[in-house]
């Protein structure tokens, strides 16, 4: 059961980058339309992004239990990646060269510090 402990924590820790990602993306379809910013705060996209949020938050807690923090963080940044190919391709952002290498960088580091 001990070797299972940490492949447990990693996968809670995924699960804590995919909650998070969630968030980010129905807070960023909170914003799209008109109304003020406090319209904007009580569409029910972003107030349930807000409610993925907190519960990205509970599973790294969770996840630190077992993770050492200066690897589980970083490991976090995976989710940076993933929304720049989100805002690209769901948002029509502009995803160039710079981004793109960015993106190689981070990518890079989350692989060196999960398997370190």
């Amino acid at each position: 059961m001990a070797t299972t402990a940490p492949l447990l924590h990693w996968a809670v820790l995924a699960a804590a980058i995919c909650t998070s990602l969630a968030g980010q993306v129905l807070l960023k379809l909170g914003t799209i339309g008109h109304g003020s910013f406090l319209v904007q705060l009580f569409r029910w996209q972003t107030m349930l992004g807000l409610v993925f949020y907190g519960g990205a938050a509970m599973l790294y807690i969770v996840a630190l239990r077992k993770l050492p923090m200066s690897v589980a963080l970083p490991c976090t940044a995976a989710s940076y990646v993933i929304v720049a190919l989100i805002g690209h391709y769901g948002f029509g952002e502009a995803l160039g060269v710079q981004k793109i290498a960015a993106i190689a960088l981070i990518s890079a580091g989350v692989v060196l510090l999960a398997t370190a």
